[in-house]
């Protein structure tokens, strides 16, 4: 997961490169290549069987707000530094926890509530609105986050029946369909081979980020490997500082270290409550 993480910051630097000379939705395109070839992986070597699915219909919908969760991620990197992004990402762990209450009916406890809004309180703090520092493409961050947690509750729900192989493989393949429908009227040439060379990149490293999540959730549970997530903005820090020249203020990192701690104890809790929910049974 950790590999995943440093592989994933990679594809995200990437992506804010091209975001210079190409329209976000080629990258996101550029980028499902990755996904497929991870999905034709797939394929290989567990076959047509990963197609059988007892929710096409959420799936499909899933794959819909991956694509949506993309694009506005990489809309905002064009405009905003890596770290600030990456930051505002972390609180979907939150919104899940909300969305959790609200439409599966999960019960949360006080903690738990504690930890989401402090969760906010240290996003507020990155954001920063009404001060100079504040970027409204900080807000499609956000809004990519959300998209990311309501992928995450439509898993808890169909993993019940699904695989996440199946999951990854349908999410994919909408993914790159609804991509390519309006490719031919933004697509652009790579100007040069340096170009060709990032978008190839970008890609292979996509469907190898993917693989390492995939088998680090079928080795561990994922509560153990979820907290490992937040080195993601370690690598983004290094990539935003090396390639672009970007240092994170000091209340973009009080706000991070509010929203990861907020973060590992809702993982906690989460622990906690299997823990409890295994020694019942």
């Amino acid at each position: 997961m950790m590999l995943a993480m440093f592989i994933f910051s990679a594809v995200d630097a990437i992506a804010k490169l091209l975001t210079v000379d190409y329209h976000p939705l080629q990258i996101v395109w550029t980028r499902q290549l990755g996904l497929i070839l991870c999905v034709c992986v797939l394929l290989s070597l567990k076959g047509v069987v990963l197609f059988r699915t007892a929710h096409l219909k959420l799936q499909i919908f899933r794959g819909v707000i991956a694509v949506g969760s993309a694009i506005l991620f990489i809309l905002s990197i064009k405009f905003v530094p890596l770290t600030d992004a990456i930051t505002i990402t972390f609180i979907s762990p939150f919104i899940v926890t909300i969305a959790g209450a609200l439409i599966l009916k999960e019960r949360i406890g006080i903690y738990r509530w504690l930890a989401v809004l402090f969760g906010f309180i240290g996003a507020l703090i990155v954001l920063r609105p009404g001060f100079h520092a504040f970027h409204p493409a900080l807000l499609l961050a956000g809004v990519a986050a959300s998209l990311f947690a309501l992928r995450q509750i439509i898993s808890r729900h169909i993993g019940v029946h699904d695989s996440t192989v199946t999951t990854i493989l349908y999410t994919a393949l909408t993914g790159f369909l609804i991509t390519t429908i309006p490719l031919p009227f933004i697509f652009e040439l790579p100007e040069n081979t340096h170009h060709l060379m990032l978008m190839g990149a970008m890609a292979v490293l996509a469907a190898c980020g993917e693989i390492l999540v995939i088998r680090s959730l079928e080795i561990a549970l994922a509560v153990a490997v979820a907290p490992l997530h937040y080195s993601i903005l370690i690598w983004g820090s290094l990539y935003g500082y090396f390639i672009f020249g970007h240092v994170a203020d000091f209340w973009t990192w009080l706000g991070a270290f509010v929203i990861i701690a907020s973060g590992l104890f809702t993982v906690y809790r989460e622990w906690i409550r299997n823990h409890q929910s295994a020694a019942l049974k």
